[in-house]
């Protein structure tokens, strides 16, 4: 089963957002139109924010709400469409102020979550990133992207961030496609570095590393855009353009399906080790 489309949390949100706005304006005995008109909008755009289509401003709000005579909705109303906002960011926006505050915004995130499901189709998942090969990555995002180059900071963060891996108290289940493990980032010697480095974590007792096999038969593990489950709260996709936070439970529940339909595909322990080896022993 694969996960559902990647908007479909925005547009769920946006949906169920509207509909509670229409029960606000029915509940003050106001049709779409004479709304409209109170707010001085074009006549259609009640329509449109009921409907889901667009999220409503701050400013829109606090209108609809002045009036329906529903002021003290006001709060939890604005909370939701920031949230709303926040489920699927450009990548330029939140690389804006420099990789660095990326890698520490997410750190209140993984100090509450106990359990990561981490599948990636594209690189060496970051928790399992050599610096060397951090920084490849990070300097890839800085040329492709042009966000500021903050490299050196970012990567810093990032592996002091790797000490989770040896707490006593989070569990991390990784999934990886072989063909990733044959990309190489940066140079031979620099992947060379990282697939040892992978075989000596795939060894700590937190740790479980799976790698699905170039050719493995596919039923319902389908290759997928990359993504991390946080305990079943969460799930944090990487998109071309955009980074995507799932919260609907539903849909949550669908990743770890999705997870579990991979990690069935996987090798692990001594036989995932080999792959990774075959990997060094390819890099000539």
């Amino acid at each position: 089963m694969s996960p559902t489309a990647p908007a479909s949390s925005v547009e769920q949100a946006r949906q169920a957002l509207g509909q509670r706005l229409r029960e606000i304006r029915l509940d003050a005995g106001l049709t779409a139109r004479a709304l409209a008109a109170l707010c001085e909008w074009h006549e259609s755009k009640c329509s449109r924010i009921e409907h889901g289509r667009v999220t409503p401003s701050d400013a829109d709000l606090r209108a609809w709400t002045l009036h329906c005579g529903a002021s003290n909705e006001i709060a939890d109303l604005i909370a939701t469409a920031r949230g709303i906002d926040g489920m699927y960011v450009e990548w330029r926006r939140i690389e804006r102020a420099g990789l660095r505050q990326v890698q520490e915004n997410v750190q209140p995130l993984f100090e509450r979550t106990r359990r990561f499901r981490i599948y990636q189709s594209w690189v060496i998942p970051g928790l399992l990133q050599t610096e060397a090969y951090s920084t490849a990555v990070l300097n890839t995002i800085v040329a492709l992207r042009g966000v500021r180059d903050d490299v050196a900071e970012a990567v810093a963060v990032h592996m002091a961030r790797q000490s989770i891996l040896r707490s006593h108290d989070h569990r991390f289940a990784f999934l990886v496609e072989e063909w990733v493990l044959r990309t190489v980032i940066g140079d031979v010697d620099v992947m060379g570095a990282q697939l040892g480095h992978l075989i000596q974590l795939a060894l700590l007792p937190s740790v479980s590393l799976g790698v699905i096999p170039v050719g493995a038969r596919r039923g319902a593990g389908w290759p997928v855009e990359s993504f991390t489950l946080y305990d079943d709260a969460q799930v944090n996709v990487e998109l071309v353009s955009a980074h995507l936070t799932v919260t609907q439970p539903h849909e949550v529940a669908m990743y770890g399906q999705t997870f579990t339909d991979l990690a069935a595909l996987a090798c692990y322990g001594g036989t995932a080790r080999r792959l990774v080896g075959a990997a060094i022993q390819a890099l000539g």
